[in-house]
């Protein structure tokens, strides 16, 4: 009896744990499609419109306002130099003499001939003022009649106006002597290198005894010198298309140098190229940068605070909901509650 009991209530318990087991699995199934029905959150934000006024960071270039590779205008040899790399120059100051024996000979030659030229012109002016002289004479003596022969005075005549001829083609010939001696000269005066502008020596590649000349003639086509002006600098910046909108002369730009971590420096907009490079689709723009204490140089590689402007309203949204693919740009729009992709 007791065996018949002990076996009903197992079976008993047997059923209940079936139901029991049967009843949480239909719960668990329901929590998880009610979860998985339930609308995903996003978060969203508007869309703000007002003008655009940023600074985005480009990088520069730093170049010499005025740059000059000085080669001599004749051949020579470096008798002396007196600056060298980083010596600061005046306009006009001297730099380098050049000797040139076969121009002094020129200029000799040309004082000969103008010499010989003037005393041309003085033996002329001499023998025109006596046959003039001669002339009047023999006019004054032919108003009796029968003292002077008629062809006498046609001749007199004639040898004033060959003298007067004489006279104006030696003078020409004085002047013509007179302008060789003073080409001489002048290409003589090419001996002394100056300076043509204030500047600093940044390059030097010849020493005394060295033969130098013209780039396109004889000697060596190394320059002698090379000079920059770095008081004033020229800043370009390749500004790409898209910022080119709102440039306006005069504008203010800061930038920064690698050896002036912590300082900033300013520039003016100058000269705008109003044009785009195809290859790169940036347009250059100069920046006048006055550098009297010399601590930039040309050469270095600054970074523009360049500041962007736009006349008209321009649309923000967060840098998080703008998304970038290979074909696109975009941002996922909501508008009357349905959502929708924006391209940029």
């Amino acid at each position: 009896m007791s065996r018949t009991v002990l076996c009903g209530l197992a079976l008993a318990g047997s059923i209940c744990a079936c139901v029991s087991c049967s009843s949480n699995s239909g719960s668990s199934t329901t929590a998880a499609s009610a979860q998985s029905s339930a609308a995903p959150t996003v978060e969203v934000t508007k869309v703000l419109s007002k003008k655009l006024a940023i600074a985005v960071r480009l990088p520069g270039e730093l170049q010499a306002y005025e740059v000059v590779a000085v080669f001599p205008k004749v051949t020579g040899f470096v008798d002396s130099i007196s600056v060298d790399r980083g010596s600061v120059v005046k306009t006009g100051q001297l730099m380098a003499r050049l000797v040139a024996p076969e121009l002094a000979a020129q200029r000799a030659e040309a004082q000969s001939k103008l010499q010989g030229a003037e005393s041309q012109r003085a033996e002329s002016e001499a023998k025109l003022a006596s046959d003039e002289n001669t002339y009047q004479r023999l006019k004054a003596a032919s108003a009796t009649p029968g003292v002077v022969a008629q062809n006498d005075l046609e001749v007199a005549q004639r040898t004033v106006d060959a003298d007067r001829a004489r006279l104006q083609s030696v003078r020409e010939s004085v002047e013509a002597a007179r302008a060789a001696l003073k080409s001489v000269t002048e290409i003589e005066g090419y001996l002394q290198v100056r300076a043509p502008f204030d500047g600093v020596v940044t390059e030097r590649n010849v020493h005394p005894g060295a033969l130098v000349g013209p780039a396109s003639g004889s000697g060596t086509n190394v320059p002698l010198l090379r000079i920059e002006q770095t008081a004033r600098l020229r800043l370009v910046v390749p500004v790409p298309e898209k910022y080119v909108a709102g440039m306006t002369e005069g504008a203010k730009v800061e930038f920064s140098v690698p050896a002036f971590p912590s300082q900033m420096f300013s520039g003016t907009v100058a000269r705008i190229a109003h044009s785009v490079d195809t290859k790169t689709r940036t347009m250059p723009v100069e920046l006048d940068v006055f550098n009297p204490g010399r601590r930039l140089a040309s050469g270095m590689f600054p970074e523009v605070l360049w500041p962007v402007r736009r006349s008209g309203p321009t649309l923000f949204v967060p840098t998080s909901a703008v998304a970038r693919t290979t074909e696109a740009t975009f941002v996922v729009r909501i508008r009357n509650g349905d959502r929708g992709d924006a391209a940029l």
